[in-house]
């Protein structure tokens, strides 16, 4: 079997560590790569270095430029506080346009297994803005899971008494069959049931 020259194995090995990035995908990169003019293969060089300069909004936890993010200091929004595990799933209900509040980037779930605790997560950040800061609901966006369920459980313990908490709805996906579902997903549906 050839042996590849180490500077394009490291690179596809490199590739490799994105994710939904097989073997044989990070070589196409490769190969398209080795044909890109030197201008773009500066340019791909100093924004993959860029990457570790992004900063973060100190209340939300998102991407931002400044110092707080365009969500954060919108005056449009609503009075909503939504809580998210990653920046990922804030980008999802975002690009919904059908929240309109604000959020919270928790950073993950509790997960004493993998010795992830309040400390871990942006549970301090979440107490002191809900101190500050006046939300007519908090609703709890975080995935379906044993670890999910226990995150939620923990804040709902922080949050002052009386304060309207939610959790977004979790069931069957718009074209989604009954017959491939999972017994949680079928269970998570029956819960969230609503009139019609």
């Amino acid at each position: 079997m050839l042996k590849l020259p180490d500077t394009i194995e490291n690179l596809r090995s490199s590739l490799q560590r994105l994710p939904g990035v097989g073997q044989k995908t990070a070589m196409r990169y490769v190969m398209s790569m080795l044909n890109w003019q030197d201008e773009d293969v500066h340019t791909m060089k100093s924004l993959i270095e860029s990457v570790k300069e992004i900063s973060f909004c100190e209340d939300c936890g998102v991407f931002s430029d400044e110092i707080k993010c365009e969500i954060c200091i919108s005056e449009t929004r609503n009075k909503e506080l939504c809580i998210v595990e990653t920046v990922v799933d804030l980008l999802a209900i975002d690009a919904s346009d059908q929240f309109k509040g604000k959020f919270h980037v928790l950073g993950g779930v509790l997960n004493p297994l993998m010795g992830i605790g309040p400390e871990e997560l942006r549970i301090k950040e979440l107490e002191l803005r809900i101190k500050n800061e006046e939300f007519s609901s908090i609703i709890l966006a975080l995935n379906p899971s044993v670890e999910g369920d226990a995150t939620c459980s923990f804040i709902k313990e922080l949050l002052p008494s009386g304060t309207k908490v939610e959790r977004i709805g979790f069931g069957i996906p718009i074209g989604g069959n009954l017959e491939y579902l999972d017994p949680l997903t079928i269970s998570k549906a029956l819960e969230n049931r609503r009139c019609v």
